[in-house]
């Protein structure tokens, strides 16, 4: 069996990867026609940070992994090809800032069926609104081919920062597929590949569409619990509550349970906003807008909180940061990664920077190019600067704002004395990810704020 994955990113070369590793008899092809991303695959300085990657790459790269930007060699050579391109939120026509923009997508079904000589399985790894299954099979039914083409919805339920930890051990590997024998062989192909590793209970079989909306649904019903607990934290602000008591309190309770109840800053990464935008578009789109309304409430709140909390800082630095240097402790949307995506830094960083505030920004993966790119600022921007550790960012500032809850960061790892002692007083200290101690900082001699602590 020979498999090509269309994508070289965030999913395709993490989950190729490891299918590599756990299948070594299978010959698995990563294409991309982004020179740059293909040739870092080639390197040990990888295009995608996560922990583990590296090592499971080094031993199978060479083996039986292979990385590419001859896509047609790919599509030809391969049984199964996986589709695992960018599904941005549309910025024109129909649907903008909420409908997924699929032309890559139909990009890749249109070169599949150009190209392809031989019978093909299709699966969608890209998280994708509900019934482009249809929209794929559509395009290579069309095609002047005698080859036969199945479509299966494979979803991807990855974190990053522990990817190559779930792919190792997922909770569920979903595939969805026609109900018919055609279908089904499809489905017990793809299935067979993921079972060498991963239980056959943890591998669910759906029909097409249900797979399809599960990924949506998943992301959707997480990102509500985070913009729940945040909304609960500007409570807790205000009436002197701990939110993470309250998070440990209701956590407790088993029909809620405590996983996604740790409040912060706000929510970011790739998936979230953007497949709950795209299901308010699926919704209204089907005459739902009650429901449409419901679920866009919860990215409504995200950005309030992120917003919320740069107006804290102002406030606390008596109504204005204008020329007063930040620093910034972390920029990327979560620890262990380099993946900037929606991260809140953005908007929190932009907001300072209309204010007037210089930011000394330090992030231990995320490169001073992306940062710039991501603030749409001009290199060598005077309201931006990238010191090389925190203690560098912190000298002479007048606040410190923790966005990413990077280890590095934690209590135990800084001496916040030291960095303390470098600030202008008063030194404040805002933890948006609740990562610190601030009672101990407060010891130290800092103003110190966190996400709902009154």
């Amino acid at each position: 069996m020979k498999i090509c994955c269309i994508g070289a990113g965030y999913v395709g070369g993490p989950t190729m990867a490891k299918i590599a590793q756990k299948c070594p008899d299978i010959e698995v092809l990563v294409v991309d026609v982004n020179g740059g991303r293909i040739a870092a695959w080639e390197t040990d300085e990888l295009p995608v940070y996560e922990p583990g990657l590296l090592e499971v790459v080094q031993e199978a790269r060479g083996r039986n992994l292979f990385f590419s930007t001859d896509v047609e060699k790919g599509i030809d050579s391969s049984d199964i090809i996986f589709i695992a391109v960018g599904t941005p939120t549309k910025s024109y026509g129909v649907g903008a800032g909420k409908a997924a923009d699929l032309k890559y997508v139909e990009k890749c079904a249109r070169e599949i069926a150009r190209v392809a000589r031989s019978d093909k399985i299709i699966v969608e790894k890209s998280t994708l609104p509900v019934r482009t299954a249809e929209s794929i099979k559509r395009i290579l039914d069309a095609a002047e081919s005698t080859c036969k083409f199945q479509v299966l919805s494979n979803p991807e339920f990855l974190a990053e920062g522990t990817a190559m930890e779930d792919l190792e051990n997922p909770d569920r590997v979903l595939i969805g597929g026609e109900p018919d024998g055609e279908g089904e062989a499809a489905v017990r192909a793809l299935a067979d590949v993921y079972a060498r590793w991963v239980p056959r209970e943890n591998i669910i079989t759906t029909n097409l569409w249900s797979s399809e909306l599960s990924k949506l649904t998943a992301n959707a019903f997480l990102a509500q619990r985070i913009s729940s607990i945040n909304a609960i934290s500007a409570l807790c602000e205000a009436t002197g509550a701990d939110v993470d008591e309250v998070a440990y309190a209701i956590g407790r309770d088993s029909r809620v349970g405590p996983k996604f109840l740790k409040a912060s800053v706000g929510f970011g990464g790739s998936c979230f906003q953007k497949d709950i935008l795209n299901l308010v578009y699926l919704c209204n789109y089907f005459g739902l807008p009650e429901v449409a309304a419901y679920w866009e409430s919860v990215v409504t709140m995200n950005d309030y909180q992120k917003h919320r909390f740069s107006r804290r800082i102002v406030s606390n630095l008596f109504n204005t940061v204008s020329e007063k240097r930040i620093a910034i402790f972390g920029f990327a949307f979560k620890k262990d990664t380099n993946d900037t995506r929606e991260s809140s830094a953005i908007y929190v960083c932009r907001d300072l920077i209309e204010e007037g505030a210089n930011l000394a920004i330090y992030d231990p993966k995320v490169t001073p190019r992306q940062i710039l790119a991501d603030l749409e600022l001009p290199e060598g921007h005077p309201q931006v600067s990238f010191p090389e550790d925190p203690y560098a960012a912190s000298r002479g500032a007048h606040a410190v704002a923790l966005l990413t809850e990077w280890d590095q960061f934690r209590m135990d790892r800084t001496d916040y004395e030291r960095i303390f002692a470098g600030m202008e007083k008063p030194a404040f200290f805002f933890d948006g990810r609740n990562l610190t101690d601030l009672a101990g900082l407060r010891r130290i001699g800092f103003e110190a704020h966190g996400i709902g602590k009154g």
